[in-house]
């Protein structure tokens, strides 16, 4: 018996439905059918191009094969791989069909593509291209299974012979009429009704809905192979157990909670996966599976195995990992034709004796307690030790420091940052401090493709350690298809945290009725700089002299295999894989027919160069198959990314295909980019789109405070980001539309230089030679808010303008965009109007008069209030207009820009306050007076809301007697039945 270590034995976690076996354990793939030319030619050029024309991959094992497995030319050929019909169809009886059929078939399959379908075929497919005389695959495009019950109509002869039909169930209108057409297709051998088969528009699978099988279906009594995966049963339908020549049998991915007892009556059933259902449970049944060879019950609740499943005497593999076994019955010790056992991730602390009699089987047992005593049940906890809430404390924008003591604190900071101290984390009270730094490049160190999410946050003193891990939080903006990570700089070199992702506290006083920040969290004993930074996906492994797989978790497709011997010392392996537009290549390389595939980067801890080839598989580019790849056009491509070079490496390598993937051996690792085209491929072209590929389209901001021209608002942001940016600037602001587009890297640096009789303060300290200093990061707001003056000697208004400019030009720079120039400076990027009015005697801008809207508050028959009573009220408002701004619903960081346009001016800062609550009011329906009295109380000052009152009812006494004065007492009559 040969126990597999964690790197010899087989990596299933990524894996969909098994494939069937072969007595040594390995996949089987053997044509069901041989085909001659004609069909072949049909699909290769129907159905794989139909997948690719679709864009949609299927996941998981299919009618061909095991997809993402990394098959050997040598062992399987492409033409082997399309005709193999499932797992178990190599045990079918092999079938040809002479070329006389195939003649016949072109001109029925011709004279029939015409029919109209409703719904129709996609423009791109034909009807040929998804039948033959014996197949129908019609789940490579969204709801074909709709056209089934349309085919039977029109060409029923012909869909009678069908011996293979493939139906996607993520359309369940168009499912329930197939399912109707099934009895009719006697002949059928193989039967898959699947989901996940394609993907929506944000590229997760669409779920399959099959929740049941009509009874009708027993009547398939030639039915060999059936793959129900990826749908929504819950038990087993019974018509299934009516299928005496049923061999194979999948139900991955699933809500199965227990089989029938009598499921031994699939007596001919050779393969059966269950994996990833709910099962608790196997019945004693099971083991009347005389003929079964392969049975995966992994990723289910089984908690024990029924002492029957000895009595499976053909039983060759067995899958049981990722389940809740505690033990294993001595039955298993009859198994004598036992070759894989696969029991990892389970809670077994004993390999029975009875499996020693097993000399040929190979068991995987990672993943369990072996050896160790019982797990004790824990001990409740004592009264001191039972688990107390954290105090909370909530920090102010101006307070940036804090005290914590032993007793620990849960802290809140502005922005959204949360500070976690355990009790007993320091022995004294301590201070500490926080800060957030403006993120320029000495805080910030950014890896390839790594964008920064969030500011970094500085926590001191630096010094300081604490008994207990404390839980840093740091707020960072949405990325899309990348993991978060947490940053720390300890004062030489920066380093990533291990880190988890949550939603923050709905009580933290900074977001009042918002949705909580995302929080990127990590445990630390010291404080330093922290910075939230978004990257492509990192999978890494340790690599042995035994050798292993390594799986991306981004990309499934993509897979390396490292043989024994590969390497003399343990080594630590990275993959990470950038998904690339394939859109954005064709506009910056020109060819509309390039093609590319995902980038890979590859890394490892020691630079040594691998001892043994390793076994690399990357997806072809999107629209090249096995079948219609020239490969003259396909290119493998190696960077360096130290001398920003790329190579061709086609010559260099063994590179071959299959149907979905391009496969070669490697033995130094590096950047690697599969590329399709037509054109000459010229390493010089692909470093250039590779760089653009990371630069953003951005615009620039410059825009003026209406109440003060001199105050400049400059940002620079990500075009997508512009529109929304400007509505919500524009009630404050005025100022030209923004910029051009312009190319700029994550974490460039760039000026803005005020010009044409226009200065600004060069005392500040982010003014370097007369220019405004900002570093571009494409999460956050680039934003910075100055205020400008007359050049000296400038009298009268002022035409003046801001412009901008590259600083230090990276060395990665494309040639094109360095080369950009449009005027006298060469890293010149674009240049927009500033106006700045003339000032009068009194040393202020000549502008007019800032008009605030009329209050219409209320209404006459509830309460009014007017303009001049409002400002009547606003006098008696002083140092407490924050706390009734909020008890109106305004948030903090409204008041903060209320209070920064009107810092020097009370007066104005409770009007504008008071007028900006009243704008929202035209909205908010009744009631508005009301509210403001609540809110008076709710702030202390129930002084204001009595004089509140006392306006409103004297305007209603007035209103009253104004329609008694017209003649109308019986309007107001009523009116006073209503008050009371």
């Amino acid at each position: 018996m040969d126990r597999g270590s964690e790197d010899d034995a087989p990596h299933d976690e990524h894996r969909g439905c098994h494939a069937a076996s072969t007595e040594d354990g390995e996949v089987e793939v053997t044509p069901a059918c041989s085909l001659s030319g004609g069909v072949s030619e049909i699909l290769a050029h129907g159905i794989w191009g139909l997948l690719n024309q679709e864009e949609e991959r299927m996941t998981g094992p299919t009618m061909f094969g095991e997809q993402g497995d990394v098959v050997d030319p040598p062992s399987v050929s492409p033409i082997s791989l399309m005709d193999t019909c499932a797992p178990s169809i190599s045990t079918l009886p092999s079938c040809s069909y002479s070329s006389s059929r195939h003649t016949d078939f072109s001109s029925s399959s011709s004279s029939s593509s015409p029919l109209s379908l409703s719904p129709p075929l996609p423009p791109s497919v034909e009807l040929s291209a998804v039948l033959t005389d014996t197949r129908l695959t019609l789940d490579v495009y969204r709801g074909g299974a709709a056209a089934l019950p349309l085919l039977w109509e029109s060409i029923p002869g012909q869909l009678k012979g069908l011996q293979y039909l493939r139906l996607g169930s993520e359309d369940k209108a168009g499912l329930d009429g197939a399912l109707d057409v099934l009895s009719h297709l006697t002949g059928l051998r193989s039967l898959a009704i699947r989901g996940h088969c394609l993907h929506d528009s944000r590229g997760d699978p669409l779920p399959g809905l099959l929740t049941t099988l009509p009874a009708s279906v027993s009547s398939l009594s030639h039915l060999v192979h059936l793959d129900l995966s990826f749908n929504q049963l819950s038990c087993l339908p019974s018509c299934l157990l009516s299928l005496p020549m049923l061999s194979s049998l999948l139900l991955c991915h699933n809500h199965l909670l227990a089989l029938p007892p009598d499921i031994g009556q699939l007596s001919s059933l050779t393969y059966l996966s269950l994996l990833g259902n709910e099962l608790v449970s196997l019945p004693p049944g099971l083991g009347q599976l005389k003929a079964l060879q392969t049975l995966d019950v992994s990723n289910n609740l089984l908690q024990e195995l029924p002492d029957e499943i000895g009595s499976l005497e053909e039983l060759v593999k067995l899958e049981l990992s990722q389940n809740k076994l505690k033990q294993l019955p001595e039955s298993m010790g009859s198994l004598l034709s036992l070759r894989e056992l696969v029991i990892y991730s389970n809670d077994l602390r004993l390999i029975p004796l009875c499996l020693n009699k097993l000399p040929l089987l190979k068991i995987d047992v990672r993943d369990n307690p072996l050896g160790r005593p019982p797990t004790p049940p824990p001990l409740s906890p004592t009264p001191d030790e039972a688990e107390t809430k954290l105090p909370e404390l909530h920090i102010g924008f101006n307070q940036h420091s804090f005290c914590i003591s032993s007793a620990g604190c849960h802290v809140f900071l502005p922005g959204g940052a949360e500070l976690v101290f355990p009790p007993g984390c320091i022995v004294t009270t301590t201070k500490l401090a926080w800060a957030e730094k403006r993120p320029q490049r000495k805080w910030v160190q950014l890896e390839e493709h790594e964008i920064l999410l969030s500011r970094p946050l500085e926590l001191r003193p630096h010094g300081v350690t604490f008994l207990k891990p404390v839980e840093v939080c740091v707020p960072y903006h949405r990325t899309k298809r990348k993991e978060v990570v947490v940053r720390t700089f300890d004062g030489q070199s920066w380093s990533t945290l291990p880190t988890e992702l949550r939603r923050g506290s709905e009580s933290h006083s900074s977001r009042p009725g918002g949705r909580p920040a995302r929080l990127a969290c990590c445990s630390v004993n010291h404080f330093s700089w922290f910075m939230a930074v978004s990257r492509p996906v990192k999978d890494s492994c340790s690599v042995t002299p035994a050798g292993c797989l390594l799986v991306s978790s981004a990309d499934p497709g993509v897979k390396l295999h490292f043989p024994p011997d590969s390497t003399v010392d343990t080594r630590t392996i990275t993959l990470q894989v950038l998904q690339v537009s394939m859109s954005d290549v064709q506009v910056l390389c020109g060819d509309p027919q390039a093609r590319v595939s995902p980038l890979l980067c590859l890394s490892q801890t020691s630079s040594m160069h691998f001892l043994q080839p390793i076994k690399v598989q990357i997806p072809l580019p999107s629209g090249v198959t096995g079948h219609t790849v020239d490969m003259s056009c396909l290119h493998l491509l190696h960077g360096d990314p130290t001398a920003q070079t790329w190579t061709d490496i086609t010559a260099q390598v063994s590179l071959y295909v299959t149907h979905l993937y391009a496969i070669f051996y490697i033995t130094h690792f590096s950047w690697y980019w599969l590329w399709y085209t037509t054109q000459r491929c010229v390493s010089g072209v692909v470093r250039k789109i590779y760089q653009r590929l990371k630069q953003f389209k951005v615009q620039f901001l410059v825009l003026q405070r209406k109440t003060d021209p001199s105050q400049v608002l400059l940002q620079c942001l990500p075009s997508n980001k512009v529109e929304s940016r400007m509505q919500s600037l524009s009630e404050q602001y005025d100022g030209p539309q923004p910029s051009d587009l312009c190319d700029l890297l994550e974490g460039e640096q760039f000026f803005a230089g005020f010009e044409r009789g226009l200065e600004i303060s060069t005392d500040r300290p982010d003014c370097v030679g007369g220019r405004l200093c900002f570093e571009f990061y494409s999460s956050l707001k680039n934003l910075k808010e100055v205020y400008i003056c007359s050049a000296q000697g400038q009298k009268g208004p002022v035409r003046g303008q801001v412009s901008f400019y590259r600083g230090e030009i990276p060395s990665n720079l494309p040639e094109e965009v360095a080369r950009k120039r449009k005027g006298l400076d060469s890293q010149w990027l674009t240049t927009l109007p500033l106006r700045l009015p003339a000032l009068n005697s009194e040393n202020s801008f000549i502008m007019e008069e800032v008009e605030y809207p009329p209050l219409n508050l209320g209404d006459p028959e509830s309460g009014y209030l007017t303009e001049a009573n409002l400002l009547s009220i606003s006098l008696q408002i002083a140092q407490d207009w924050r706390v009734i701004g909020l008890n109106l619903g305004l948030s903090y960081q409204e008041l903060e820009r209320i209070q920064y346009k009107n810092r020097d001016n009370l007066g104005a800062l409770v009007l504008d306050m008071l007028f900006h609550w009243a704008r929202v009011q035209k909205n908010a329906g009744p009631g508005a007076v009301s509210r403001l009295v609540a809110a008076m109380i709710e702030s202390g000052r129930r002084d204001l809301a009595e004089e509140i009152e006392d306006i409103v009812n004297i305007g209603r006494r007035k209103y009253t007697e104004s329609l008694r004065r017209v003649g109308l007492e019986a309007e107001s009559s009523s009116l006073g039945e209503k008050q009371q």
